[in-house]
């Protein structure tokens, strides 16, 4: 069977090309939008020509991600997926913002579209002719880029692309982006673009009887039958009520056990090399300000920021390569029919499986979701996915709960994350009833074809939110860790202690410090508050500190108790849950710990996070209302946790 041919039509005699357009404009200034519908491997297509150059912002004034990158001497704005520019959605309004001029990504000055670059599919011709005639209504200069050739030759489709582009009146170029064939003319094409000779329908009856001429000159019959037979029978077995719940467990199950598995082995390292680079600093410097603002400040804070970026880049890696094989849509269009009666849809499936590695890439994640209503009900129950940060604090409890029962302990374990789950549902269905009040919109989905994902792709997406998530959220984390340290230092406690080593007077010295320093007499102030739920002074000190990040609560516990903030030493672990309060009963009561568990749970307790949410959402006012909301979610399950185990007892 021929290769697909790859062609393009010659500039028309006499148009404006892309050239003469910018001939009073600086080059850099040249901006080439690429529109596509959704699945047309738009975005594989802009890595491939981007490649690592490509960074991600947001359009101003919207949720939606705006990538763009500089090459070429121009610069690319890849758009949003849409199925037709006159479509009152987010994704389509953004479109038209950026076609007329009005709109571009945050620092990127706005102007009319010097060329548009319109990538279609080319096994399936007919769904892209509507945005190809809208783009051709614009009289900007355009391309046509037919993606996924490689694709339509495995099915024996041929596509005469030269009678094509004398079709619609502008040049057309055969391409790959998953294997980069005839990228390089699709460039040469962008940079001597013509306005089309041609004009289009309007209406979209006519616009379907032209893509029906079209199609009918383009495509030849296909050569050998394409077996569809094995799609329809993953379709509706993925899709299916029950089997595809089933099947959908599965994947999630075999996805986090990757996650953990293999994230632990990195997670240790940049654990163990932020504790050398501690330990050097403090051998270096004398004991001070300095040092501990260093040691205990940043590198602490920034070491706490990155040590979680392996799960986070191992979550959104497979997240891209389910996509790329087309089951995500499958499992968001599953999942729509668990999450439709509380208030959400399957758009908001992503943003909330993202949330179990950090609740900040799962609230960006949410400018997915088209519906506004339903985009701000998944941020605000976003973080009631059990996160990574969390982790530290469940394995504390659960042992000290079951301290010989590993079954009990990985039951508790789990359930810690069904609670989560539960309370986001009922706070969603809550916040749908009423203060964000009417119909979802309909989920309407195009399930892709199945096919292996692109690796090169998936690397390049995981790579720009892993960027995305150090610049948003590690600043925040480092900034609030010094602040922390500042809280925990000062003021300087300096005690005498005679007849004992340097060892024991050192800790004696750190336990005095926390105790007498700003945060502990916070948490002297703020403790009669947590009196219901049975903390004392150390557990309160605790709780305060997560709101630094929830992982700092171990760690911290160890500096009351221990007098060491060594949460890895299992001695400093086991004295955490033999703990005593300052009267000599324990800290670590079974009442105390289901209660702090629970409080855990269900408590925002992530400053960060209450952050990112007041920016996506559009205000404080929904940070507010999160962190309100959640505190007292929290305290109520902890409270009646708290009574109901004293009460058993």
């Amino acid at each position: 069977m021929p290769r697909p041919k790859l062609s393009r039509m010659a500039n028309p005699t006499g148009e404006l090309s892309m050239s003469s357009v910018d001939s009073v404009q600086d080059i850099s200034n040249r901006i080439i939008a690429v529109l596509g519908n959704p699945n047309v491997g738009k975005t594989t297509l802009f890595n491939r020509i981007a490649g690592i150059r490509a960074k991600t912002s947001n359009f101003p004034g919207t949720t939606q991600d705006a990538r763009h990158a500089q090459c070429c001497g121009a610069m690319l704005i890849d758009l949003p997926g849409i199925y037709s520019l006159d479509l009152e959605v987010s994704e389509s309004v953004v479109c038209r913002q950026v076609l007329d001029g009005d709109l571009a990504p945050t620092g990127v000055e706005a102007h009319v579209p010097n060329a548009i670059l319109v990538v279609i599919d080319a096994t399936n011709l007919m769904r892209n002719m509507t945005v190809v005639a809208e783009a051709i209504a614009r009289r900007l200069p355009m391309v046509v880029a037919v993606n996924m050739m490689d694709l339509a030759e495995r099915q024996g489709i041929h596509i005469d692309l030269e009678r094509f582009g004398e079709c619609i009146g502008c040049t057309v170029v055969g391409c790959s982006g998953k294997t980069g064939e005839g990228v390089d003319e699709l460039m040469q094409a962008v940079e001597s673009a013509t306005i089309p000779d041609r004009s289009a329908p309007t209406e979209l009856d006519a616009i379907e009887a032209w893509g029906d001429d079209i199609y009918s000159l383009v495509a030849a019959a296909r050569e050998t039958p394409v077996d569809d037979r094995l799609t329809d029978r993953l379709d509706r077995a993925f899709t299916h009520p029950l089997l595809g719940v089933v099947t959908f467990s599965v994947v999630m199950t075999g996805l986090f056990w990757v996650i953990f598995k293999l994230a632990a082995i990195p997670m240790d390292l940049i654990d163990a090399w932020f504790g050398t680079l501690g330990g050097w600093v403090s051998g270096v410097l004398p004991d001070g300000p300095i040092s501990g603002l260093l040691v205990d400040g940043i590198i602490a804070g920034i070491g706490g920021t990155v040590i979680f970026l392996p799960q986070i880049v191992l979550l959104f890696f497979l997240l891209a390569l389910l996509e790329g094989t087309g089951y995500l849509a499958r499992a968001s269009f599953v999942i729509d029919r668990v999450l439709r009666p509380f208030g959400m849809s399957g758009h908001a499936f992503v943003p909330l499986l993202s949330s179990h590695a950090c609740a900040i890439p799962g609230i960006m994640a949410a400018r997915s979701v088209p519906d506004p209503k339903d985009r701000l009900a998944t941020i605000l129950v976003a973080p009631f996915m059990s996160c990574s940060a969390r982790i530290p604090v469940y394995v504390l409890l659960t042992v000290i709960l079951f301290p010989d029962s590993p079954g009990m302990q990985a039951v508790a374990f789990t359930s810690c994350y069904v609670i989560g789950v539960l309370a986001a549902l009922f706070s969603s269905l809550l916040v749908r009833r009423t203060i964000l009040k009417g119909p979802s919109r309909p989920m309407a989905m195009e399930l892709p074809s199945y096919r292996l994902p692109d690796l090169r792709a998936a690397a390049l997406l995981t790579y720009d939110r892993a960027m995305m998530f150090l610049r948003k959220a590690g600043t925040l984390i480092v900034a609030i860790s010094i602040v922390l340290w500042w809280l925990g230092a000062y003021p300087n406690t300096t005690v005498s202690i005679a007849d004992t080593t340097p060892e024991q007077r050192e800790v004696i010295a750190a336990k005095a410090q926390a105790r007498h320093s700003f945060l502990g007499q916070i948490g002297d102030a703020i403790q009669p508050v947590f009196e219901p739920l049975g903390y004392d002074r150390q557990l309160t000190i605790g709780v305060l500190a997560s709101f630094a990040a929830r992982e700092v609560f171990v760690s911290t516990m160890a500096v009351q108790v221990v007098g060491s903030d060594d949460a890895e030493d299992d001695s400093v672990l086991e004295s955490i849950a033999n703990a005593t309060r300052d009267d000599g009963t324990p800290v670590f009561t079974r009442a105390t710990s289901w209660s702090l568990l629970v409080y855990y749970i269900l408590a925002m307790l992530c400053l960060p996070t209450l952050v990112v949410t007041a920016k996506e959402a559009g205000g404080w006012r929904w940070a507010w209302l999160q962190l309100g909301w959640m505190t007292l979610l929290a305290y109520s399950g902890a409270l009646i946790a708290y009574q109901a185990v004293s009460l058993l007892s």
